[in-house]
């Protein structure tokens, strides 16, 4: 595809940074003829619907709306309304719809039934056998993401995990819906800063991320006394909040690790948190497998960030790309478990020669994933 010839409409829901973004900064760079950014807020996210227009890589015009309801599903019907004024407003034909998530995707093929768009991919960042907890919505959900399969021209997996789903759980045999590809979650590789192995901080764990109790947290802090035994000086940084934080300040306080953990809450700018993981030594990634139905089918962006940035990771093995990460001596499998925690980060810690080739093989790992490769390989 010319991208400078090309006119593309992504439309996505939105609450930080994301693969949209970093596609809407793709096409932008490459300076696209014609960009239709729609992004619209998750239910969490009282903030607003706009629509960005696009020409030669410059941006033109911003609509914007405030209207919102606090009911969701009048919010959908909303957001249908809106992308499809919007992009009604522009009189000339597109190339290509991305719809992000089954909503979007649907908007996309009903413009192509009015012979609007030429093509429409369906790019699914996500996907979960139980998205809602009623039965009746969970199964119109699925209903949809089954139509959009059905009628993209393209589907966008970020995890081959997913279309295992669908055949799976949803009977969406693979061999017959073969329009499915994995474009996984990237970084933008040059961009992030990384520091030489002197000047990191080589007794600092990082975690960044919702606390949950199924993100295992609670067993880094379990496990900090025998970790401290053996490095005096460890620091384990938590970045990010959630509704299991008042939990983990407690326990701190239990355990008086109050010296050697840092709530650092939500870090919004990107170059500071950026910083932030360019100074610590290490990073963990625990996911319960009993309680967490969403990382199976992910391509868990943490994961990415921390490479990124020469942290090697401790994680379960939930995660698709476990054992690749693994296997390419860029991080470790350990079970959901103190005790493997300590053992492990006393083990990296201490041992500076491994540390270093680790970080040194997650640099060499993630270059793979620049968005720039990931996106010209795709479009």
């Amino acid at each position: 595809m010319d991208i400078s010839k090309s006119r593309i409409v992504i439309a996505t829901h939105y609450l930080v940074y994301g693969a949209p973004q970093a596609l809407r900064e793709y096409l932008i760079d490459q300076k696209i003829n014609r960009l239709l950014f729609i992004a619209h807020p998750l239910q969490i996210d009282q903030t607003k619907s706009y629509c960005e227009k696009i020409k030669n890589g410059e941006i033109i015009c911003k609509n914007e709306t405030k209207i919102r309801s606090r009911r969701q599903i009048a919010n959908y019907f909303l957001e249908i309304f809106l992308s499809i004024k919007w992009f009604l407003s522009e009189k000339e034909k597109f190339d290509m719809w991305i719809g992000v998530d089954p909503l979007n995707a649907l908007i996309g093929i009903f413009i192509k039934k009015i012979k609007r768009v030429n093509r429409v991919v369906y790019y699914t960042i996500d996907y979960v056998p139980q998205r809602f907890t009623n039965k009746t919505l969970n199964n119109f959900y699925h209903w949809i993401d089954k139509f959009c399969v059905k009628n993209a021209d393209e589907v966008w997996n970020v995890s081959c995990r997913i279309a295992e789903g669908r055949e799976n759980v949803r009977g969406l045999k693979m061999d017959l819906y073969c329009n499915q590809k994995v474009v996984p979650i990237g970084v933008w590789f040059d961009r992030v800063k990384k520091l030489p192995f002197e000047q990191i901080k080589k007794h600092q764990l990082l975690f960044v991320g919702n606390l949950l109790e199924k993100q295992g947290v609670q067993l880094v802090l379990d496990a900090m006394p025998d970790i401290i035994k053996e490095i005096p000086d460890f620091h384990f940084l938590i970045v990010g909040g959630g509704e299991y934080e008042d939990i983990l300040k407690n326990k701190v306080a239990e355990l008086r690790l109050e010296n050697s953990v840092t709530f650092a809450g939500w870090i919004k700018e990107r170059k500071e948190l950026d910083q932030i993981m360019a100074d610590s030594a290490l990073a963990i990634a625990m996911y319960d497998s009993k309680k967490d139905n969403f990382t199976y089918y992910a391509d868990p962006t943490k994961l990415k960030d921390y490479l990124s940035a020469g942290l090697p990771i401790l994680l379960t093995d939930l995660p698709h790309n476990a054992k690749e990460i693994e296997n390419n001596k860029c991080g470790k499998i350990i079970f959901y478990d103190k005790d493997q925690i300590s053992q492990s980060v006393i083990q990296l810690m201490k041992d500076e020669n491994n540390l270093k080739e680790y970080r040194m093989n997650a640099t060499a790992y993630i270059k793979k994933f620049d968005w720039s490769i990931i996106f010209k390989n795709n479009l």
